[in-house]
């Protein structure tokens, strides 16, 4: 059960507090898409609850025409360990003496989910008969898997058609300073476990055995120097790296009959995963080896180089904190990945990203009151009379 809160905090980290004091750890959503729930209902929000699988989700719209901009995130956190190596309660709140919010998702995601929530309730407040339509997109699936969550909810939203034009997903972007880093594309992720059998046998008869690490290291080799690309002003050039490699009975004197290589580009969009999936099969065909690969695409990449959403959150961080931010595309993966592909504008801005994922996770409390005053201006700057307009498409 959510716990009491100290007296004097603001809506946003009031919000924060009642998030963060339920153990939501993937997949489970402990109540906290209720709490958002019922406080979009009562500015007027249409809400899907969309369960797929054991994942709660819902998608919430408020608006009726004009452009769409979406508050993508997600109410799952990542388990936090052992308790006891903690300073305090991963899931009991608490402000400590330098002003911090700790908490498991206090930077990843929870604060930015109520400062979403808190934003748009003074813009609706103000502006009830604003441009465009809000909406929300929120999930309990992205620290996981990621098959039922985001996911599953944008092929939802495809098959009706469903116009999706901006979404500012809340995951932790900043650096050194809040709103220093807008993520405005990310990499592709394409995994693969690569296969290469040979013939076990006794490491003193060699000749009676085909020994698959031998054969498989100049290829590897080689796939470790291929020049994958340039990259471009935005990504770096593809990278290539091998993870795991597993060979081996356990015995000391037995050669192998077969080894697996797991390994991973991440790569920009100067190239397709089709691509690279053909030139990485052509380079081990060279080396006559008996091989299969199997292969997942994690994520294609995704860029918003320019256009109204990028304009906008730039204004709008500068409006609040003084700065003016830079665009980044490093890091992993995120949900921005499946929501890019309704041909949405797509950035991520969030708190600090230092503690994301570790023990004591914290962010700045007065960052989360900032963080919302951003997102509401940038609705100002999307969804007034006199800047609203329709997105090219």
């Amino acid at each position: 059960m959510p716990i009491t809160e100290p007296e004097g905090l603001s809506p946003t980290l009031s919000l924060a507090f009642d998030l963060l004091s339920r153990a939501s750890v993937t997949p489970d959503d402990e109540g906290c898409q209720e709490v958002m729930i019922e406080r979009l209902e009562a500015l007027g929000f249409h809400v899907e609850r969309l369960r797929f699988g054991d994942v709660e989700n819902f998608w919430a719209v408020r608006g009726h025409h004009g452009p769409v901009l979406a508050f993508a995130g997600h109410t799952d956190v990542v388990p936090s360990g052992p308790p006891t190596n903690w300073e305090f309660s991963p899931f009991s709140p608490c402000i400590d003496d330098h002003g911090m919010l700790c908490g498991r998702g206090a930077s990843d995601m929870k604060g930015s989910l109520a400062a979403m929530i808190t934003a748009v309730e003074r813009f609706v407040t103000r502006a009830p008969n604003h441009d465009g339509r809000i909406a929300f997109l929120i999930t309990a699936d992205e620290e996981g898997p990621a098959i039922d969550g985001t996911r599953a909810v944008v092929e939802h939203l495809r098959e009706r058609n469903e116009r999706l034009d901006y979404c500012i997903v809340g995951e932790p972007s900043s650096t050194a300073t809040l709103g220093d880093v807008i993520k405005n594309g990310r990499r592709g992720s394409l995994g693969g476990v690569l296969h290469v059998k040979g013939v076990q046998g006794h490491v003193a008869y060699p000749h009676l055995a085909r020994n698959p690490i031998h054969q498989a290291l100049p290829a590897l080799e080689a796939l470790t120097h291929e020049h994958w690309d340039e990259g471009n002003a935005f990504f770096p050039a593809t990278s290539f790296q091998i993870s795991n490699f597993r060979a081996g009975t356990g015995a000391t004197n037995v050669i192998p009959g077969e080894i697996e290589v797991v390994f991973n580009f991440r790569y920009s969009t100067e190239v397709t995963h089709e691509e690279l999936r053909a030139r990485t099969e052509t380079i081990l065909e060279r080396f006559d080896l008996d091989f299969h690969i199997e292969w997942t695409l994690n994520g294609e990449p995704f860029l918003t180089a320019e256009g109204a959403l990028v304009d906008a959150v730039m204004t709008g961080v500068e409006a609040i904190t003084g700065q003016r931010p830079t665009l980044s595309t490093s890091g992993g993966t995120s949900d921005g990945r499946f929501i890019a592909t309704l041909g949405a504008q797509v950035v991520e801005l969030g708190p600090l990203n230092d503690t994301i994922h570790k023990v004591n996770e914290r962010v700045r409390a007065e960052d989360l009151d900032e963080l919302s005053r951003i997102y509401e201006a940038t609705l100002e700057a999307l969804f007034t009379a006199e800047n609203g307009r329709e997105p090219t498409r």
